[in-house]
């Protein structure tokens, strides 16, 4: 499927998707109960799904969490539904009260093998749960609302319409509880969803709508069900950031980044959310005149395809696009069995073509431990089991072998090569260098501030990454990082609570403020991207001070801000080797520390780091990567034994002390002193293959603050990044800066890649020596004239947001 494919919806108005596929007229009767039949059968499972014996393990885990709660039901105390759950000021526990009331519900609707949990005096508890409930803790506007807002909103939403679907409520009590949930919807408008709000977008926009479907269809109110899928179809629009619908940046972008709260890289977690529910909204309206046909699903399609394939490593969901999920115990293969379910739900719904490859890539993701009960429908287990079983179904991967891929649109980059997979992420004043919020991702400063992560193949990324990497890693140490030597606090240590509450000042708990300034600031920065030509890339970034710092003058005195050290960096992105420049690195006032890259390994895993004087090389008995210094530098090899909690990154951790060899390759900067540094990384890499580089393999051209620039010999490539306006002079070729740059010499034969990392220029030149050249096929945005001196090649960069232009130029002869 061709990205633009994907981009169809961006030039169809939300509410015509809907209208043009059955008319604005009264639905038929039978329309909403298949919706509620639809939505059972996705979270009870069908009589068919659930005789299977490959689902008998869901079954049963539905059963058990059932009876834990039922016991829980009985033994509660005053103030409480549920045992160890005491309500009245933690929202939390009466969202997981609602939860539970889910979860018996559940297993009192499954069809399959009837048991005692199938009983009217079951039912008879949920219901009299719900009506507790409601009468004592959620029903009185004036006391609800605390904590919180996605728990009033979304969480306990959630929870109440699948209940009162799957016990087939009461009018009275449906009717009760939806005039609740509208009057909750205080982001909304007039107890609707407000496309306005900052709150109703992207993920959460997909969760509250879902919610009115359902709402809707128990409601038997046609007009709700419309207003909500019109509202939820505005996710399905590529956000054009120049053209922005309500002012909302959440969503998906052209080149498949998924940007959610404003600002913040976020595939991994909001998005793998969403894309479960807009699956789960296809097979809700399947059978139904409410659905859409082959355009919703392709628009999905095209997000799993561009937005998710290339971030995904042998099972593995990479650490750059979960904002502050990166803190959670459960993530990496737990987020891709997300999506593997999601895909392989989707390719029911997809052409014959469409729907070979999404489930070749589902049988090729999905790692042999896939947790299939943590899927959330029993009818997904046993398709999957389906997919397994079937041998003409061979596995394939969506992403080619050799891979490079801008995501500029939310700052992260992404390379593959057989054996490995280079992510970065990086900040902008468009997007966060962190996510922090409610005690989760306690030591984030530095995770956008160019921090790398090398996954290599065959091994388990959970002794690589994941939580435990963030656990005993210094926050100040994570591979890539330029960090000053400071210790800074978190957010609960600074001000004793969560966030920052001065409501004086306009900071609560979800106001703008506290999103602005503690939540997840931007960088402010211009400098932020890269080009790509063919499966090589090239990144650049002028590291800077978030925004609470560059405000510090207007806000309040005991607010706590951190300035940060300068430098500027390119990451050149080759076949088996990553080439990063760092050059102005350094403070005027202290001193600063450049992480060339940390590693972990358990605590009885054989570390050895060898040396010479240009290389180190990192063994850990499973993995190798070498590191080549391109320019002499002070550079420090250590391996340390460490041992914390999980909880110092996110206070609902478990207290679990976890202990890890890590090793660190730092380069430490006094105060006062700029420097520059060179270096490759070499994945897999070799003695012999290390000591190869030493024979001129890579030119170091140019290591500024104006410019950045290798030539790799074999590869006949030039890469570059300037980051000053002017004129920039590289070997065979100038460039008018700011821009990225990438050209390839293939015998007579030219090929050039160009963006602009600021995302502000209306052009970039690129002026070529030779004459004699031509296009080999026009280009749009690429104009080629013949000067006196050669060939001039301007790019048109007005409103490309940072994507890559390219040309091939051949002999004009």
């Amino acid at each position: 499927m061709e990205l633009t494919r994907r981009r169809l919806l961006s030039f169809v108005p939300a509410t015509a998707l809907l209208t043009a596929v059955r008319p604005a007229s009264t639905a038929r009767a039978a329309e909403p109960n298949v919706l509620l039949a639809n939505m059972i059968a996705i979270y009870a499972g069908t009589a068919e799904s659930n005789a299977r014996p490959e689902v008998a393990a869901k079954v049963a885990a539905i059963d058990k969490t059932a009876r834990t709660w039922l016991s829980a039901l009985g033994g509660a105390g005053a103030g409480e539904l549920f045992a160890g759950l005491p309500l009245g000021t933690s929202d939390p526990n009466l969202s997981s009260s609602y939860q539970h009331l889910y979860e018996i519900a559940l297993a009192y609707r499954r069809p399959g093998a009837a048991t005692d949990l199938q009983a009217p005096a079951v039912r008879d508890q949920i219901v009299n749960g719900l009506v507790w409930l409601h009468d004592n803790y959620y029903g009185d506007q004036s006391k609800g609302y605390y904590g919180n807002w996605f728990t009033w909103e979304i969480g306990i939403s959630t929870f109440v319409s699948k209940t009162l679907a799957l016990i087939d409520a009461p009018a009275d009590l449906i009717t009760t509880y939806v005039a609740s949930m509208d009057a909750y919807l205080r982001n909304g408008k007039n107890g609707d969803v407000d496309l306005d709000s900052r709150f109703h977008t992207g993920a959460n926009l997909v969760d509250i709508t879902a919610n009115r479907v359902l709402q809707g269809a128990l409601l038997n109110d046609d007009a709700r069900i419309r207003k909500a899928l019109q509202d939820q179809f505005t996710v399905f629009a590529t956000v054009d950031p120049y053209n922005l619908q309500h002012g909302v940046t959440d969503g998906y972008y052209a080149d498949g980044s998924f940007i959610q709260h404003a600002s913040v890289a976020y595939t991994g977690s909001y998005g793998k959310g969403l894309l479960s529910r807009v699956v789960q909204t296809i097979k809700v309206l399947a059978g139904t005149e409410y659905a859409q046909g082959d355009d919703l699903v392709g628009v999905v399609q095209g997000w799993v395809e561009h937005g998710f394939a290339p971030l995904i490593f042998e099972g593995w969901m990479m650490e750059i696009v979960k904002g502050r999920a990166v803190s959670r115990t459960a993530t990496g293969y737990d987020d891709v069995a997300v999506v593997v379910e999601a895909i392989v739900d989707l390719a029911d719904y997809a052409t014959p073509e469409d729907s070979r490859r999404l489930k070749a890539f589902a049988k090729f993701t999905a790692r042999p431990t896939i947790n299939v009960n943590s899927f959330v429908s029993p009818v997904s287990v046993g398709r999957f089991a389906d997919l397994k079983a079937d041998a003409s179904i061979v596995p394939a991967d969506l992403n080619p072998a050799a891979l490079s891929t801008a995501f500029n649109a939310m700052d992260r980059t992404v390379h593959r090569r057989p054996g490995y997979a280079f992510a970065l992420a990086r900040n902008s004043e468009r997007i966060s260098k962190y996510e922090y919020m409610s005690g989760e991702n306690l030591l984030p400063w530095f995770q956008g501030d160019g921090a790398h992560y090398l996954y290599l193949s065959g091994q388990d990324q959970t002794q690589a990454f994941g939580i435990d990497y963030f656990t005993t890693v210094s926050p100040y140490a994570l591979g890539g990082v330029t960090a000053p030597v400071e210790t800074r606090k978190s957010i609960p240590e600074l001000y004793g609570t969560a966030y920052y509450d001065n409501a004086a000042a306009g900071f609560t708990a979800s106001s703008e403020s506290q999103n602005t300034y503690v939540y997840f600031p931007v960088g402010t920065n211009t400098y932020s991207g890269g080009a790509t030509l063919d499966a090589y890339g090239a990144a650049g970034w002028v590291q800077s001070d978030d925004f609470a710092y560059a405000s510090r003058e207007t806000l309040p005195a005991d607010f706590v801000v951190y300035q940060n050290a300068s430098a500027t960096k390119s990451w050149f992105l080759l076949d088996d080797e990553i080439v990063v420049l760092a050059a102005g690195v350094g403070d005027d006032t202290r001193a600063v520390t450049t992480t060339l890259d940390t590693r972990i390994a358990s605590a009885t895993a054989p570390v050895n780091v060898s040396r010479s004087p240009r290389w180190f090389r990192y063994t850990d008995g499973t993995v190798a990567v070498g590191y080549y210094l391109l320019e002499a530098a002070d550079v420090s090899a250590q391996v340390q034994t460490v041992t914390r909690s999980r909880r110092v990154v996110r206070t609902s951790n478990p207290d679990t002390a976890i202990t890890k060899q890590v090793f660190a390759l730092t380069h430490a900067q006094p105060p006062g002193r700029k420097h520059t540094l060179a270096y490759a990384l070499v994945p897999n890499a070799t003695e012999s293959a290390l000591n190869a580089y030493q024979h001129g393999r890579l030119t170091l051209i140019a290591n500024t603050t104006r410019l950045q620039a290798i030539q790799h010999n074999g590869l006949r490539l030039t890469a570059a990044n300037t980051f000053s306006p002017g004129l920039h002079h590289l070997p065979g070729c100038t460039v008018d800066g700011p821009a990225s740059l990438l050209l390839r010499r293939e015998g007579a034969t030219v090929n050039v890649a160009v963006s602009d990392p600021t995302t502000q220029r209306d052009t970039v030149a690129v002026n070529l020596p030779t004459q004699y050249l031509k296009p080999a096929a026009p280009v749009a945005g690429v104009q080629v004239t013949r000067t006196a001196t050669g060939t001039r090649l301007t790019f048109t960069t007005r409103h490309t947001y940072g994507r890559s232009l390219a040309v091939r130029l051949l002999p004009a002869w």
